[in-house]
């Protein structure tokens, strides 16, 4: 007899990934090191799964003890702490205990200090990502494995519509992200339901957090009231199309991005300025996305500019009526002079 539907569903959702992992690995030309035998092969690969001992995260890890091994691949696990309630270390080395116990090697913990920009949901998640690229870069792992599933992916595409900022942030979680393709998620196609059943079945114990269910938090509030009086007026197919909305735009997204990078070339003129009239030609999706370009490389920061400094920019071009500079983030002027636009430090 085979294993549980639900085992049997994240264990080939960690394959494919591993797989792909393996191959990319096996295809990268290695550093040589001339005083050794050049008959011999690389080493294997380490991914580490970041595992909070939630449902996701610990059937994760369970699949990827199982599988890693069969294809030659190491599998190392790493637990956050965000220090954000008491007994939160003791958590930590509860999860590290576990891991180990699955047969993940190496495994550690990292204790994080969360800062207050953007909120308490973002603060956590910059410090979290920092410790985990730091783990990845310390131990030169070939990749990060996250849990999210689709249901956060539902969430994510929810959050996005709300802020108003475009097909970018309807588009979610990549399926690989991070530098270089660091960061891998599974169980993107997979549902928050199927994630706890394979940790009931594998009989795992499992860590519920209670930010998730406390409802100062955005996305706890959208999880316990949002989604589901979404599904009472909508039914059943809501996450699952959500998860698909944030596909379509993805693909979307990138190929606009595409056409704004071969664009981009053909406004520039010989001083680095952008010409208005060949801007002006371009769809508003495709200009607008040349114009935050400018502003990130003359040293907006990505984080702070907003789609409503984007659209004042974009009127120099589309509104113009002798309106002065246009102060942005990180000091940034955008200016027009003339039939130029001009993006700089002020």
């Amino acid at each position: 007899m085979g294993p549980h539907p639900a085992v049997a569903a994240i264990r080939l959702a960690v394959r494919r990934v591993l797989h792909d992992i393996l191959t990319e690995h096996t295809s990268t030309p290695h550093t040589a090191d001339h005083t050794a035998d050049p008959h011999e092969r690389p080493p294997s690969p380490l991914v580490l799964v970041a595992c909070s001992g939630g449902a996701d995260s610990m059937a994760l890890a369970s699949a990827v003890a199982f599988e890693a091994p069969k294809l030659g691949i190491r599998a190392g696990g790493i637990t956050v702490d965000h220090g954000l309630q008491p007994g939160s270390d003791l958590r930590a080395e509860e999860v590290v205990l576990r891991l180990r116990e699955l047969g993940l090697d190496p495994v550690e913990s990292t204790t994080v200090r969360v800062g207050r920009d953007g909120g308490p949901e973002a603060a956590a998640r910059d410090a979290r990502y920092a410790a985990l690229d730091a783990a990845a870069v310390r131990h030169q792992a070939a990749a990060v494995l996250l849990g999210h599933t689709r249901d956060d992916q539902a969430e994510t595409v929810l959050l996005g519509l709300a802020r108003g900022s475009g097909i970018r942030s309807l588009s979610g979680m990549a399926a690989v992200s991070g530098a270089g393709g660091r960061y891998r998620r599974p169980f993107l196609q997979l549902d928050r339901q199927t994630a706890r059943k394979a940790c009931m079945v594998q009989s795992l114990p499992v860590w519920d957090d209670p930010h998730n269910a406390d409802p100062a938090y955005t996305r706890s509030r959208l999880r316990h009231e949002g989604l589901p009086a979404l599904e009472k007026a909508l039914g059943k197919g809501v996450v699952e199309a959500l998860a698909r909305t944030a596909q379509l735009s993805r693909d979307d997204a990138d190929a606009l991005d595409t056409w704004a990078s071969q664009a981009e070339a053909s406004v520039r003129d010989a001083a680095g300025g952008l010409e208005c009239a060949k801007l002006y030609a371009l769809p508003p999706a495709v200009r607008r996305r040349i114009l935050r370009r400018a502003a990130i490389e003359a040293g907006a920061p990505a984080g702070s500019l907003f789609a409503r400094h984007i659209e004042e920019v974009d009127r120099l071009i589309t509104g113009w009526r002798g309106q002065g500079a246009i102060n942005l983030p990180g000091k940034v002027v955008a200016q027009r002079q003339g039939g130029r636009l001009v993006i700089r430090q002020g």
